[in-house]
């Protein structure tokens, strides 16, 4: 599989590509006004403690205070499990996906939330999870520094192997040459999968930056306040370029010269091999543009995902969860003769095009997909395979379970911040975000039932009813006879007037003497 970055890079806006054999299959945006906030270590104060859900929010600087659940609280006695399957820790993966500290640190025991933190206590915590909608940061005290071949742990004990190194005995190797150059009593490590071929120079010079680094956040500590920042993880590029850039990407090719030399400075310092593989892109055709994925990023943010075959998706992100329906659309394959055929087909390529879009549009928490109805178990087991096939190549943690009798299936993958849908993205001011407006004839319903509601009251003055153009239109068209009708009901003068200033489905009632606006008293539904 080929694999390339793309960097563009304005003042204002930094966008990378990821392709995978030409196609565009993740897209990071980073801004001055958005900035990436997972990894980044805090010195906060706890508000409150929470006995009944185990929590404790902590105040961090952020407008909504942070959420920290007892179970990523530091407890520098309770026993840690030693079992070699632990060692195989997640940390390394998270922080390539810009998580930090979510990994486990062994099976710990959890002690009540009400013992360990106290209200108004300074506690140093990581960031795990951004904000999204209404809910503030998650943070863990379980603190990670990640490095290109090392994650640092100062609060665990063991040298753990990322899963994704699958020999035995190169497991066994670099466990083994780590845990040699470890000092004791200064944490823990997570060997990262682009570490076969370190070596162990390379190894005690990382180890030792990130040691010194834990050290200088604990000195800053000292002589801050909480609530502050006491350290900022790098940037989106060099971090991504930090995590996956190895010898198995083709190259990156960067159009700004001030993030060009920044990348070739930095993998002067780790990586000097891979130097060549970046170039600077000059052309005055945008770089984007040029890779033709411009107008695949603007139709991320449409419902409607078409597949090869003629069959589509429809994405719809909720509040609870993000629902995927596989339709067939015009592909009628091999027709009546092999119906199972063609929704095999269909399923087949709309569960590739479900990874893919996950990861293009950076969705998280629970996803549901709708597949098209399939007679056969070993057709469903088929069209699982396929997703969770393509799933592994994700850098976020997923799981898929099995396609339910009805076609469903249900799946999780790690958030740990906002969508491109969320983030780029704000709710209509019409429709209020539901994507959906009241017709011309709901509003003229509902601007009856108010005058009647005046009419009930004993009012007499006349009122003048303001609609929008299009249903000022509908009147005239459809109900010409309206206000006639509608002052004779009433028993007062109405006066029709179209406002181009108002939304589709709104409407106002202002009594004409006054020039009174009486809309909220009277339009109740």
């Amino acid at each position: 599989m080929k694999r390339e970055i793309l960097v563009n890079a304005t003042p204002r806006e930094t966008r990378v590509a990821i392709l995978e054999d030409g196609q565009l299959v993740e897209l990071l945006v980073d801004r001055p006004d958005a900035r990436r906030m997972v990894g980044d270590v805090y010195l906060g104060k706890v508000e409150a403690v929470l006995p009944g859900i185990q929590a404790a929010f902590v105040n961090i600087g952020t407008e909504k205070s942070a959420f920290l659940h007892a179970a990523d609280v530091v407890v520098e006695d309770a026993p840690v499990s030693d079992d070699e399957d632990d060692d195989e820790d997640e940390a390394g993966d998270d922080a390539a996906n810009g998580s930090a500290g979510g990994g486990r640190r062994g099976r710990r025991e959890v002690r009540p939330i009400q013992d360990l933190l106290k209200r108004g206590q300074d506690i140093l915590v990581q960031i795990t999870k951004e904000p999204i909608s209404t809910k503030g940061p998650r943070v863990t005290a379980q603190v990670s520094l990640a490095g290109r071949f090392l994650v640092y742990m100062p609060f665990a004990s063991k040298v753990g192997v990322s899963r994704k190194i699958d020999e035995r005995s190169e497991r066994q190797r670099l466990r083994a040459m780590v845990s040699e150059m470890l000092p004791e009593d200064v944490g823990g490590v997570i060997i990262r999968t682009v570490s076969e071929d370190a070596t162990r120079e390379t190894f005690e010079r990382e180890l030792n930056t990130l040691i010194n680094n834990w050290k200088r956040i604990k000195r800053k500590t000292q002589f801050t306040r909480a609530p502050a920042l006491v350290h900022r993880e790098t940037n989106v590029t060099r971090g991504l370029v930090r995590d996956l850039f190895s010898a198995k990407v083709e190259g990156v090719t960067v159009d700004s010269r001030q993030v060009f030399n920044e990348i070739t400075e930095y993998l002067t310092g780790i990586a000097p091999e891979l130097v060549e593989r970046v170039k600077l892109y000059e052309d005055t055709v945008p770089l984007f543009d040029k890779a033709d994925i411009e107008t695949e990023i603007r139709d991320l943010f449409k419902r409607r995902c078409d597949l090869p075959s003629g069959g589509y998706l429809i994405i719809e992100p909720t509040e609870a969860l993000v629902s995927i329906d596989v339709n067939s659309g015009r592909f009628t394959g091999t027709g009546k003769r092999d119906p199972e055929k063609t929704i095999l087909k269909t399923n087949t390529e709309a569960a590739r095009e479900i990874a893919r879009q996950l990861r293009l549009r950076d969705v998280g928490g629970i996803i549901v997909c709708d597949f098209i109805d399939m007679e056969t178990q070993g057709n469903r087991d088929k069209v699982i395979h396929e997703l969770r096939t393509h799933l592994g190549r994700d850098r976020a943690r997923t799981k898929a379970h099995a396609v339910s009798d009805l076609g469903l299936v249900e799946m999780t993958r790690q958030r740990v911040r906002q969508s491109h849908w969320q983030s780029m993205t704000e709710s209509c001011p019409t429709c209020s975000g539901t994507g959906r407006v009241f017709t011309p004839e709901t509003i003229v319903r509902r601007t009856e039932r108010a005058v009647r509601r005046m009419a009930a009251e004993g009012r007499r003055e006349p009122v003048i009813l303001r609609l929008h153009p299009e249903v000022a239109l509908h009147v005239l068209e459809q109900e010409h006879d309206f206000v006639k009708r509608l002052e004779k009901l009433a028993g007062f003068p109405l006066e029709l007037r179209d406002d181009p200033l108002l939304r589709p489905d709104e409407m106002k009632l202002v009594m004409r003497g006054a020039q009174r606006d009486v809309t909220q008293q009277y339009a109740l539904a």
